[in-house]
């Protein structure tokens, strides 16, 4: 890149089922809606990033379906509490990570 150093902006996941996705990074993770075109796309706000929710099979050029996204939150052991500790698939000291409806997996740090 011809030594300038990329500035992280967002990341885009893809998702048969698009309303099901939205419904959990709103209220799972507490994300708002930024943008968004029904049945196409949800942008979520993420402060100085975001997350962008696409419909499978509308790209027109598809990336393969691994990815991580990382939240940092205040408080570990409430995020756990409130959302229910068995939608956690790995906990640890300072993080856990659970999945989306599409099986990516979030992994929540506490600050």
């Amino acid at each position: 890149m011809n030594g300038t150093a990329a500035r992280f902006t967002g990341v885009e996941l893809y998702f048969e089922d698009l309303d099901r996705a939205r419904e959990f990074y709103q209220a799972i993770l507490g994300l708002q809606i930024a943008d968004e075109e029904r049945g196409r796309y949800t942008k979520l706000d993420c402060g100085p990033a975001f997350v962008c929710l696409e419909r499978k099979g509308l790209e027109t050029y598809p990336s393969r379906d691994k990815a991580v996204l990382f939240f940092e939150i205040a408080d570990l052991e409430a995020a756990v509490a409130s959302t229910g500790p068995q939608r956690f698939i790995h906990r640890a000291a300072g993080w856990a990570v659970l999945h989306d409806p599409e099986g990516h997996n979030i992994l929540l740090i506490e600050r």
